[in-house]
């Protein structure tokens, strides 16, 4: 449109000049064929416009948005349309507490109070796009900048609303899938009535309160001492299990024997232990009691 409306000041220009004198008039009837062919040359480009893949065109007539998108492609418009393109295609937004990771430099996490009044720091990355039906009606709403006038705060107030359900330990742990669930549900929704469709949420990385972290860290460390206790503790039942049974089965092995073993028996193991003893190749004593066990000594 720019060029049409300098060809319009180069026509006016030389028709000007064309209606002066002789002099005057040699100069502007070439401004007027020179005007005359930029204006063709600018209706030209102005009537064909081309869209980006990923892309939908939204037309402007004088500060009105029409209803018609442009998808893709090459399109015949009216020249006086103005066509500003709109991104259709996954994008990302991150909130981070980490220098120059997300969006914005500097600490940008979202900080919360949860259920039991602490401090909890969250890192959140948006997934988001644009519906192409709807593009018209977000830029006439919100404008090109809907990423900081819709995506920004929707995500941070919801997250902040709904951190209040949970206490930091839970979300920290236990629950992060449950708030992560529950904020994607209240975001999309948000987003749906705008005209942008939530693709996913990521919650990066959820901090806690220093006091918080050491307290946790005291509870590890004490849930390890008493289990590495309870270890000790049945390692010393077992042993002392084993020394009964082994003390039981002396005694029932003594009991059996004081019960089984006779007169006969113990002569019986005399008279072999008597019979390996002469088969000695050492000089031996044999003295011989009245009615006693016959004894073998040693004569060396």
């Amino acid at each position: 449109m720019v060029v049409v409306f300098i060809s319009i000041l180069f026509l006016l220009a030389g028709y000007f000049l064309a209606r002066s004198n002789d002099k005057a008039r040699a100069v502007g009837r070439p401004l007027m064929a020179f005007g005359g062919v930029l204006f063709l040359i600018g209706i030209l480009f102005s009537t064909f416009v081309q869209i980006d893949a990923g892309y939908v065109g939204v037309q402007k007539l004088y500060g009105s948005v029409q209803k018609n998108v442009l998808y893709s492609g090459l399109h015949m418009i009216n020249p006086l349309l103005d066509v500003e393109q709109i991104e259709t295609r996954t994008q990302n937004y991150t909130m981070s507490g980490v220098h120059d990771e997300g969006d914005k430099s500097g600490d940008d996490a979202i900080r919360v109070l949860s259920a039991d009044g602490l401090e909890v720091t969250i890192d959140l990355t948006v997934l988001f796009r644009v519906m192409p039906a709807t593009a018209p009606d977000l830029y006439k709403q919100t404008g090109p900048e809907y990423v900081n006038k819709v995506v920004r705060p929707i995500s941070r107030t919801k997250i902040r609303d709904n951190a209040v359900y949970y206490d930091a330990v839970s979300l920290y742990s236990s629950k992060r899938d449950e708030f992560q669930a529950r904020i994607y549900k209240a975001i999309e929704d948000d987003f749906k009535k705008r005209g942008l469709v939530l693709e996913n949420l990521l919650i990066r990385n959820i901090s806690l309160p220093v006091s918080v972290k050491n307290a946790i860290e005291s509870k590890i460390n004490a849930e390890q001492e008493a289990q590495k206790m309870q270890f000790v503790l049945q390692k010393e039942r077992q042993e002392a299990e084993r020394k009964r049974v082994e003390a039981q089965g002396i005694a029932d092995y003594q009991r059996i024997v004081n019960e089984n073993l006779t007169d006969r028996q113990l002569q019986y193991e005399q008279i072999k232990a008597m019979k390996e003893l002469a088969g000695s190749s050492n000089s031996k004593i044999i003295v011989m009691g009245k009615g006693s066990t016959p004894m073998i000594l040693d004569a060396k």
